[in-house]
């Protein structure tokens, strides 16, 4: 499949469920991953094995990482390091998220 140039979280919300249905990939090529995040109810996160990024594209809520609550909201950049514990609580209806792994893999 030919990578496509633009990535709308319209168009996102049409894609496919990864493996592990919590998100949608819309790029992933080994150095970098790119995903569409929109959990609904509650986070069932776990600590991952790569750096991530998230850029908030709509809503609001609590983002907890290691113990520590920060408010975000859309526009927001939040980072979670890998194997750090973090999950979203507290989130508005419409959170959407885009998840950005990157970096090597780490124990």
């Amino acid at each position: 499949m030919t990578t496509p140039t633009l990535f709308s979280p319209t168009d996102m919300a049409h894609w496919p469920v990864s493996a592990s249905g919590l998100s949608r990939v819309a790029l992933s090529n080994g150095d970098i991953e790119v995903r569409h995040y929109v959990p609904k109810d509650h986070d069932p996160q776990r600590p991952h094995d790569r750096d991530e990024l998230y850029f908030v594209i709509a809503g609001h809520g609590l983002f907890e990482r290691n113990g520590v609550t920060t408010a975000f909201k859309a526009g927001d950049a939040l980072f979670a390091a890998a194997g750090d514990e973090h999950r979203f609580a507290q989130f508005s209806d419409d959170f959407a998220t885009w998840v950005l792994f990157y970096g090597a893999t780490k124990a």
